[in-house]
């Protein structure tokens, strides 16, 4: 397939649990911190996301499920009141534009820090193995405190925190939700023996590793359904600590798990077609495969903003293909690449993280 076959290929509509998309390009989720310390939503967030409604599907920022799974200063929440109606504000924002969008539910474990925490709560985790290499605060960066071990106790009312936080999400209009299972979060932690130590039914070998992630995901469907549920992984990827080294077989046990369930999509962070994870991966899953390319997170954006990995994937199997820093410069992505215009570059003057509208809603789309 020539990659002028393939840009048409991304173009065409798809089909993802019960929605309808109009093209194959996805808002990867991006955390921006512009929601209140308390993890409410503000207005500038609605404007923001509604920008890029012509995306096929947006998948919002990580959204904590509890109070005790806040990671860094000003990210939202889904658990209050509040939270949920100023998520209502950005989902009819989004869908007024003729948008679709997914919210991702993500509980920190051990990333997280009492300064951060709007109840100045020490995080949780799947062992009490501190965060190396500290963490942003309110009051600069601070070494990551060591977190409490998660007792039986906890593990049943994280699970039915995601579950409460996926029906709100529903509930204030998103399409669906995706659990966040990436990037040296609590679930990603649960599944690595550097963070995992335990020795009980929820550490060890791979088959405990992958319960407690399994567990999480079947009770979210169980509640909201599996058209509604979305899961996105960084199979292979050392981040905030975490290293899988036996990444082959973990994640296919994990697949195998997954499987029966029927989920709307697995969302695969970081993916590069030439690996044998990767291939093994849309292999084994036989549902729809979103695909998010690894563009190295220190390095710029490529001027085509990601396009030709992202054909290369769509090339080697994938359904989706996501891209994140492409969209957050370029509310208009669709138009500009399917018309080879130019893309913004994203801006360096301006934090990525906090701040108001500069560098947030202010790069212009085309006349």
């Amino acid at each position: 397939m020539t990659h002028e076959s393939t840009l048409e290929q991304l173009f065409a509509p798809a089909r993802l649990g019960g929605a309808d998309l109009p093209n194959r390009l996805v808002m990867a989720p991006m955390s921006r911190n512009r929601a209140t310390f308390d993890g409410v939503p503000r207005d500038i967030m609605a404007e923001y996301y509604a920008q890029r409604a012509s995306a096929g599907l947006i998948v919002g920022e990580a959204s904590t499920p509890s109070p005790v799974g806040f990671t860094y200063p000003e990210i939202p929440g889904l658990y209050a009141a509040e939270q949920v109606a100023g998520w209502r504000d950005v989902i009819d924002a989004v869908t007024a534009a003729g948008g679709r969008i997914f919210l991702q539910i993500e509980h920190g474990g051990r990333i997280g820090h009492p300064d951060n925490n709007p109840d100045g709560l020490v995080p949780i985790a799947p062992s009490a193995v501190r965060l190396p290499g500290g963490l942003h605060t309110p009051t600069g960066h601070q070494e990551a405190p060591v977190p409490l071990e998660m007792t039986d106790a906890d593990l049943k009312s994280t699970i039915e925190d995601f579950v409460k936080a996926a029906r709100n999400a529903v509930d204030a209009g998103a399409h669906g939700v995706e659990v966040h299972a990436a990037n040296g979060y609590l679930l990603n932690q649960f599944l690595s023996t550097t963070a995992n130590r335990r020795e009980d039914a929820y550490g060890g070998s791979v088959a405990n590793r992958v319960r407690f992630p399994v567990a999480v995901v079947e009770a979210v469907v169980a509640e909201i359904g599996a058209e509604r549920t979305g899961l996105r992984i960084s199979p292979g990827v050392v981040q905030n600590g975490v290293d899988m080294p036996d990444s082959q077989e973990l994640f296919a046990a994990f697949l195998e798990a997954l499987a029966p369930l029927g989920l709307a999509y697995l969302h695969v962070a970081y993916a590069d077609p030439e690996t044998a994870l990767f291939k093994a991966i849309r292999a084994q899953w036989t549902g729809t495969l979103i695909a998010n390319p690894s563009l190295g997170e220190e390095q710029p954006v490529p001027a085509d903003g990601g396009l030709s990995k992202g054909l290369a994937l769509l090339d080697a199997g994938a359904d989706l293909i996501a891209f994140g820093r492409a969209f957050l410069a370029n509310p208009d992505l669709p138009r500009r690449l399917r018309t080879g215009s130019a893309l913004n570059p994203v801006r360096t003057d301006r934090p990525l993280y906090g701040g108001d509208r500069e560098a947030y809603t202010d790069y212009p789309a085309l006349d």
